[in-house]
């Protein structure tokens, strides 16, 4: 996690949002990450999964309340989660935590980070919305929303940077747990080829 600048704020509190399960195991290792840099001084809370929870995160509410999927379900839900962005922000924008770190979930996570750096708060977003695959136009939100960027893939750094978006490159939490030699004999016994 080399990179990652200086929070900020006035206490130890990091407010967290991670959406789906992708995001939970990537916010799991920079809890873990930050915990050791810290010497066990930071305390998270915010919306989030199990691996989350077992890195010592405090999930006030279940990532599962984020997790729509389709347009009729997201539709249907669109009134409970635009209200609960609401009471995040106001619950956060009262309760002033250091900073706010957005796991991935950008259609979520960007209309509340704006909201909170608009009030003071610092907003960090894990996790580079694919603005070089597809909605480049997202690049507006994420220039308002973000105080600074953390970024899986090494070019999304130069990409944001054209774009006056701080960032650092953080690497990929894949990159550690899968091998970088593969035992084909293996895996195919495995798979039964």
């Amino acid at each position: 996690m080399m990179g990652i600048p200086n929070l900020g704020g006035v206490h130890n509190h990091i407010a967290m949002i991670a959406g789906e399960a992708s995001g939970d195991l990537i916010a799991s290792l920079l809890v873990k990450g930050l915990l050791q840099l810290s010497g066990q001084k930071l305390h998270f809370s915010g919306i989030g999964g199990p691996c989350m929870k077992a890195a010592g995160f405090n999930a006030k509410i279940s990532m599962e309340e984020l997790s729509v999927r389709g347009y009729v379900e997201v539709l249907r839900h669109l009134p409970r989660l635009f209200a609960l962005r609401q009471r995040l922000a106001k619950q956060w924008l009262e309760s002033r935590p250091a900073c706010f770190i957005g796991v991935d979930a950008p259609d979520f996570n960007l209309g509340l980070e704006q909201k909170l750096r608009t009030g003071g708060i610092k907003t960090f977003h894990l996790v580079c919305p694919s603005i070089w695959a597809w909605r480049a136009e997202r690049i507006k939100k994420i220039r308002a929303a973000v105080s600074y960027m953390l970024c899986i893939f090494p070019f999304e750094q130069e990409l944001l940077a054209k774009e006056n978006v701080p960032a650092s490159y953080v690497g990929h939490p894949l990159a550690d747990m899968i091998p970088e030699q593969t035992d084909q004999q293996a895996a195919r016994e495995s798979l039964g080829l």
